[in-house]
């Protein structure tokens, strides 16, 4: 039967009493005992560990708690006492495990033994370490490099993704998709073009310097929580920050910090000064708008001989591009921008009279513009903006784009990257003494594809839960069965180790949390935050089980199993003292690196250089661009019964990790089975709350796209949108609909049409009460 969900608006703030009572039942279920929850306090700390959720920085004077929410769950999930033995898998067949919820399957804990799949038991077997390089160095020896893909979720440490890149291009294959493939890649194709750099320009200093904030796309209350602190300090200043988002995410309404006696009696801080519902994928037509504002207010001033509105001096020395995009505002109608952002006329006046007030201005955003056909755009539209005022390159002001997993971004800045012109193979050649391939790899869309082909054969995954978290579910998991080979390294088990391949091991590793013993003594790693700062973390716990191996250790392994011995390399030393790796990596990227073992403990981060912080400019012309957009941003629902859907994550998870199936701050409890409707289109619709619809993708190129069993919730949405949650919509989301230039999935507006569902028995029971996580 399927469970019925409870509906209980939530009216606090984020933070507050709130936080605590979930970080006391999170502790409490995951059975780490609360006078051992000390790990906490090294969260984020110079002497501690990185925590391995977000990627939001850490400041070099943190708090006590330098921890959030949503960092608790997480490090408690990685430390938790639960574990997956052998035995487990001899109860369990993967037909009867994937019946299970994502929850379910992660919450049995902590996996502790290598695994191989057997077919004729559709179980998993135990087999031994030693055995397992060996056969897995034996298949990539048959396959074809071209054939096979080395993907990497965002938590692997620069060690263990310097050496799996290298790794992979000595085997002979430059396919490495990584997670940001399905977030940011539109930041990174974006930027260089424009000011030069891949990586956003803002350092945490800079929150303290700011007199205005902007937000496109960004729910921080679950994704970047403890990015709330420098937003509750600005506004306290009277920083005005002003929000583009389709739903009012309370983070960036109220926020009451936890550490503090007095808020924690007294209530929170108001966040966003100004906060403005655009349509789904309305963030470009009120980007323009509030151009256009800019532009008309700065030629009103011209020609009654008044101050400039615009930075003159920082457009004429650091600027192309100016008069074709001021050509291209003046010529958009108002009509057709309150049409495309859903905001009226007044709004983006109102935003833009803020920001023409204010000097330094920092812009912030996240997936809610990058998973949209026209992220690259659209954030191409946000450096206009900035450049507009010479908001990029001085203290206080810049483009911040927030990354999601904690290395998600350090990960591409020592090598994982599809794209070879990012990488510098000659150095690699250089050093290691080896002919890299020259041939651009495959994205995370076109491994798909090439999976769906039979292209690939081979797919090994540092991390991750792959089929879970890409599009086309309902294709790809049968065409995974048909790899020859599926190595899943991992510490918790998820949904895509329950559909294998011919040949497929289940390798558990280290967590960051816990204490990495290696021949020269415990080891560190380094993470690079969303500012482009690298910090070094130490692990704290004793491994939940002796035979985990650590992730430069697995790597180490199959490279030895897999390819000829080169004098240039000792993977054996690499493993015994990882500071080895971190000279490779100052080698190969001296300029971004210099220093590096001296360096990777410095408090707050050591960070790496960015030219655009400093106005210099490595573009093409070596100037940064305004840009004129290559189409309009015309996002009006197709009609006939058409909507747009937008995937979300709830209070409950980090991407495909489900810590429970609530979601406090919408006030959604016990499913995640739900879409949430404007209630006039639930009215025109004769839908009432609980009622179950099915989503069907409207797309006509012969693929069946369905979702049931979904029941009906009215919440705050703008018309014409629903929402449902992240990953379970993903069997929605058709291979084709991307990014255009990044090939980011454009989960944020998916067309959809609605059906409704016969009647079925729901239950009320869950197995976690709602008084858990309230």
């Amino acid at each position: 039967m399927k469970q019925k969900v409870t509906v209980k608006p939530y009216a606090g703030p984020a933070g507050g009493w709130g936080s605590v009572k979930v970080v006391a039942g999170i502790l409490t279920q995951e059975e780490v005992a609360i006078l051992g929850s000390e790990i906490l306090l090294k969260q984020n700390k110079s002497d501690g560990y990185m925590c391995v959720s977000c990627s939001w920085a850490k400041p070099a004077k943190p708090r006590p708690f330098e921890f959030c929410e949503n960092g608790a769950k997480a490090t408690a999930w990685e430390v938790t006492n639960k574990t997956v033995e052998v035995e487990f898998f001899a109860r369990h067949t993967l037909s009867e495990l994937r019946g299970w919820s994502d929850h379910a399957l992660e919450e049995q804990g902590r996996l502790t033994a290598p695994m191989r799949y057997d077919v004729a038991l559709d179980k998993y077997v135990p087999v031994g370490w030693s055995e397992a390089f060996q056969e897995i160095g034996r298949e990539l020896k048959g396959l074809d490099p071209r054939s096979v893909v080395l993907y990497t979720s965002g938590r692997a440490s620069l060690e263990a993704s310097y050496m799996y890149q290298l790794f992979g291009r000595m085997y002979g294959t430059n396919n490495f998709p990584d997670s940001s493939n399905m977030c940011h890649e539109s930041t990174s194709v974006a930027l260089p073009p424009v000011i030069g750099v891949p990586v956003g320009t803002v350092r945490l200093p800079d929150f303290e310097q700011t007199d205005c904030i902007l937000f496109f796309g960004h729910n921080t209350t679950t994704n970047a929580p403890r990015m709330l602190h420098p937003l509750q300090e600005a506004a306290q200043r009277g920083v005005p920050i002003i929000t583009f988002n389709p739903l009012r995410e309370r983070g960036l309404e109220r926020f009451t910090n936890p550490q503090d006696p007095i808020q924690m009696v007294a209530g929170g801080t108001r966040i966003s000064s100004q906060y403005h519902q655009v349509r789904f994928g309305g963030d470009a037509g009120a980007i323009i708008g509030i151009c256009k504002a800019v532009i008309e207010a700065d030629d009103e001033a011209r020609s009654k001989g008044h101050e400039r509105i615009v930075d003159v001096a920082f457009i004429e020395q650091h600027t192309r591009g100016f008069d074709a995009f001021a050509d291209f505002c003046r010529a958009q109608s108002w009509l057709d921008l309150e049409r495309t952002s859903g905001l009226r006329q007044a709004a983006m006046f109102q935003a833009a009279s803020t920001y023409m007030a204010a000097n330094a201005v920092i812009a912030n955003y996240g997936m809610g513009v990058t998973q949209h056909r026209h992220g690259v755009e659209t954030v191409k539209m946000i450096v206009n903006l900035l450049l507009l005022r010479g908001n990029i390159g001085k203290p206080g002001a810049g483009i911040s784009p927030i990354r999601g997993h904690s290395n998600v971004q350090g990960q591409r800045t020592v090598g994982i990257s599809e794209k070879t012109k990012l990488v510098p193979l000659d150095k690699l050649k250089e050093l290691y003494a080896f002919e890299p391939p020259r041939w651009d790899g495959l994205t995370t869309v076109d491994a798909c594809e090439a999976i769906l082909k039979g292209e690939v054969r081979g797919f090994v995954s540092l991390g991750g839960n792959f089929i879970r978290c890409i599009p086309e579910r309902s294709l790809m998991e049968p065409a995974w069965t048909r790899l020859r080979l599926s190595v899943q390294i991992a510490t918790k088990l998820n949904r895509t180790h329950l559909v294998p391949g011919e040949v497929t091991f289940l390798l558990p590793c280290l967590g960051r949390i816990e204490i990495d013993q290696q021949a020269n003594g415990p080891q560190a790693v380094a993470m690079e935050d969303s500012t482009a700062c690298i910090h070094g973390s130490r692990g704290q716990r004793k491994p939940v089980a002796e035979r985990l191996l650590s992730e430069p250790r697995i790597i180490a392994e199959m490279a030895k199993a897999t390819l000829p011995p080169n004098p240039k390399l000792d993977w054996d030393a690499w493993v015994d003292n990882y500071a080895l790796v971190r000279d490779a990596i100052e080698r190969t990227y001296p300029d971004q690196f210099k220093d590096f073992n001296k360096r990777m403990f410095e408090p707050g981060g050591f960070p790496r250089p960015l030219g655009a912080r400093e106005r210099k400019w490595k573009t093409p012309n070596g100037k940064a661009n305004f840009t004129v957009p290559e189409a309009a941003f015309d996002m009006s629902p197709a009609g006939d019964g058409v909507f747009e859907l937008m995937t979300t994550r709830a209070d409950g998870q980090f991407n495909t990790t489900i810590y429970n199936e609530n979601d406090r701050f919408r006030g959604i409890y016990r499913s995640r089975e739900v879409v949430l409707m404007n209630a006039d289109d639930m009215a025109e619709w004769g839908l009432a709350q609980g009622d179950l619809v099915t989503l069907e993708t409207a797309a006509d190129d012969g693929v069946e796209r369905r979702l049931r069993g979904l029941q009906v919730v009215p919440y705050d949405v703008p018309r014409g949108g629903i929402v449902g949650y992240y990953p379970e919509c993903n069997v929605l989301v058709p291979l084709w609909h991307f990014a255009k230039g990044s090939k980011v999935p454009a989960a944020k507006s998916v067309p959809v049409r609605i059906s409704r569902d016969p009647v079925p028995e729901l239950t009320d029971t869950h197995e976690i009460p709602i008084t858990a996580v309230e």
